[in-house]
């Protein structure tokens, strides 16, 4: 599994934006307009619901050869036979999640600094989320660090790197020339009228900017 071409166009889950479509409906429709990889986040769901919704996600990335990572909940990635996990700097340090997860799975790791980011690639981690980038509505009380503070950080590591937090094809240009790999996206996804239509653009976007 080449996890630097997964980095291209990270889907991260938020069923906020569910209504018209489900959140399975949305996620095959941004698999489907070209997202290289899918984080189910959930933080309100009852730990069956999640399980049941990480199967059925799982099932579905697998059934499109896209890498399918749950978010922090590192028990319920390998009861449902995810790909690997994604945990910030509050929750299972990586080198514990390696040793749980073996060797086989991926492990993204959230970094803000070059020290994070050090730490995290030797503890094994397999990439990097850094951000928030821009002011986000999907986290409170999360500061944005911007475009130096990515650049620093990839220039800390040999790791592949995204981008995080309020990323919009408007703003995703300000990231050239920064070193990361792709941009993961919410609600610059999850959020669109016509979500593969919008990941089709997003995907030719994230390549050009990111200089793929």
């Amino acid at each position: 599994m080449n996890v630097k071409q997964a980095m291209q166009l990270y889907a991260v889950t938020d069923r906020a934006w569910t209504g018209k479509q489900t959140l399975m409906q949305q996620v095959e429709a941004a698999i489907k307009g070209g997202a290289t990889m899918v984080q189910l986040r959930e933080k309100t769901l009852d730990r069956e619901s999640f399980f049941n919704e990480a199967v059925e996600m799982r099932k579905l990335c697998s059934r499109y050869g896209i890498p399918f990572i749950v978010n922090d909940d590192i028990e319920i990635a390998i009861a449902c036979g995810a790909d690997g996990v994604h945990v910030g700097q509050e929750d299972l340090e990586a080198g514990k999640a390696r040793k749980l997860l073996g060797k086989s799975r991926i492990i993204g790791v959230s970094a803000k600094t070059p020290e994070q980011a050090r730490a995290a690639q030797a503890a094994g981690a397999d990439y990097l989320g850094c951000g928030a980038m821009f002011a986000t509505s999907t986290k409170i009380n999360t500061s944005c660090i911007g475009p130096e503070a990515l650049k620093a950080v990839c220039a800390a590591v040999d790791i592949p790197v995204c981008a995080i937090g309020g990323i919009t094809k408007e703003n995703m240009p300000l990231l050239a020339g920064s070193g990361a790999d792709g941009a993961a996206l919410v609600s610059a996804i999850f959020g669109a009228a016509d979500i593969e239509a919008e990941c089709r653009r997003l995907l030719a976007l994230s390549k050009e900017v990111f200089e793929l």
